[in-house]
């Protein structure tokens, strides 16, 4: 038992010491092999109740990954890192119980095959149900390593989890015939996971060296004004924050300047949709861009939607108690242009939690108000169902708000849409000087390459960067620094493998789970003639 549990405290911390920014992914293609031969020997024991010592031992090894690395959400909210934690942590046990649970009934290389497959599944699946977190999806391990990874134009991240099982499980493999004493076997699967690494990395560096980035470019300005998001960016008026933007950009923008790109509710005193373009900040905004014919703004904001008292409130909608009113909130981006031109998107994958109570339309008949009204007013955001982008004639943007920025498939429908560049705007100042401002910015470089698009990115208190089709940095600004950046970066309106085919690596890894599980029930129906 004490050998079992040393093994899968090994798990976590290669698992841990692999992961961005801080870490080495070399680590993440044997992270999994003292788990996978802790599983095998509990099967191969013959003692009671090896479910239960799978599942404490999966427990131990993916807590203390999930603590390691995501330890900085406490800076934000110490309830939620610890649910997201332990939560994240049993639901990667359960995946891997479900693992020893049918290696028991069917052949040990099918097993495996499932594994694989139900890993994805659950990949896919915490991209989409209630509870997402995303964050520790295997391919984003791979982030601040890029160059290894550049053929995810053509798989997403799952093509980078399916890498990393596929080496753990060809490891374990070779270990397996070590301990029957098996040498040569244990050397041949060895260089054949060392094959897999190599050829993966080398055929990636290839395409990041022949890749003949477009040639068309755009001019912008992002702004990083570093307002603190705890005593002082909520005590900010709108007007103060629009005044800010003219210093710090006013004296860059030129006549070949094309967007002018702000954080995430960098507006951040709430505003009715409806009227919004008749307020001072707007005016002034709008006056401001007007001197420059080409210019662009696009900008984070709280937007308000009230209801009037015969309409009834959609699933989302927030009661304001000392109006006895209800109203939807949206965190949103605005885009001015020349002629008045005036757009709006609103974020679409909200913070669990923070931004959305999950599972609210089933709780909301049970708990009615109790849930949902906890004076003066809640904060429950309205997500949009489609993507939305932004139009300045010559180019389209893709307004990808904070968190929606970790969706691989996600953002692809901004360019599919039309999108030729990609604009993150975020505020991580919650997590201060922590891995998770870091974290965030290198996920991002994986969108890059997953569409092949640039992106600006605009942070409040950092790191603010540009990005070039490949994932490169071109140039940020340091977290807690105010200032601008300005630069060209590169447009493009051709769709890659990945934008055009989204998670086809998901689809394949359902059906092929399907065809096993069918299977093995089947096989242990048929009666013996």
């Amino acid at each position: 038992m004490i050998k079992n549990i040393f093994l899968s405290i090994i798990t976590g911390f290669l698992l841990a010491i692999g992961w961005p920014t801080y870490g080495m992914p070399l680590f993440l293609f044997i992270g999994f092999v003292p788990l996978l031969l802790v599983e095998y020997r509990i099967r191969k024991s013959n003692t009671p109740k090896t479910n239960g010592k799978v599942f404490l031992s999966a427990f131990i090894a993916f807590s203390i990954f999930n603590f390691s690395t995501t330890y900085w959400i406490i800076y934000a909210t110490p309830f939620g890192m610890f649910f997201a934690n332990i939560a994240n942590a049993l639901l990667m046990s359960f995946v891997f119980l479900s693992y020893h649970i049918i290696a028991k009934k069917i052949t040990q290389k099918l097993s495996l095959v499932f594994l694989i497959c139900l890993w994805i599944g659950f990949e896919k699946f915490h991209l989409n149900w209630e509870f997402s977190w995303p964050w520790l999806n295997l391919g984003n391990g791979f982030a601040d390593y890029h160059k290894w990874i550049q053929w995810y134009e053509y798989t997403g991240v799952f093509g980078g989890t399916f890498w990393i099982w596929l080496v753990n499980i060809i490891v374990y493999k070779a270990f397996i015939k070590l301990y029957s004493s098996d040498k040569t076997q244990f050397i041949k699967r060895i260089l054949m996971a060392f094959s897999l690494v190599v050829i993966g990395i080398f055929s990636s560096i290839y395409i990041y060296y022949t890749l003949d980035e477009s040639h068309e470019k755009t001019s912008v300005i992002v702004v990083q004004p570093n307002i603190d998001s705890y005593s002082e960016k909520y005590t900010l008026s709108n007007k103060i924050m629009v005044d800010k933007l003219i210093r710090l950009t006013e004296k860059k923008i030129d006549s070949t300047t094309s967007f002018i790109i702000t954080p995430e509710t960098y507006l951040s005193t709430p505003r009715l949709l409806n009227t919004f373009r008749s307020s001072p900040e707007y005016k002034l905004l709008n006056n401001f861009r007007n001197k420059y014919n080409s210019l662009a703004i696009v900008s984070g904001i709280t937007f308000i939607k009230r209801y009037s008292e015969n309409v009834k409130p959609n699933k989302t909608a927030n009661f304001y108690r000392d109006r006895e009113q209800w109203y939807n909130s949206f965190n949103a981006a605005f885009f001015l242009y020349k002629k008045d031109t005036f757009d709006f998107y609103h974020k679409s994958k909200l913070v669990v939690g923070v931004e959305h109570i999950p599972y609210r339309s089933l709780l909301n008949p049970i708990l009615k108000n109790n849930m949902i009204d906890l004076g003066g007013s809640t904060s429950t955001l309205t997500p949009q169902k489609e993507r939305s982008i932004f139009k300045n004639g010559k180019n389209s943007l893709a307004p990808i708000i904070c968190y929606e920025s970790v969706y691989g498939e996600f953002v692809t429908e901004y360019v599919k849409k039309g999108a030729d560049f990609l604009a993150i705007i975020t505020n991580d100042g919650w997590w201060n000087t922590s891995q998770g401002h870091k974290q965030h910015l290198s996920i991002a470089k994986l969108r890059a390459i997953e569409t092949r698009r640039s992106i600006a990115r605009a942070a409040n208190t950092g790191v603010s960067a540009l990005i070039n089709q490949k994932g490169d940095i071109l140039q940020a600004l340091p977290y807690g620094q105010m200032g601008t950046l300005k630069g060209k970066i590169s447009t493009s309106t051709k769709q890659s493998y990945y934008t055009i085919h989204g998670d086809y690596i998901y689809r394949i890894s359902m059906f092929v789970l399907i065809i096993i599980l069918v299977s093995s029930f089947t096989k242990r129906r048929q009666k013996p003639v």
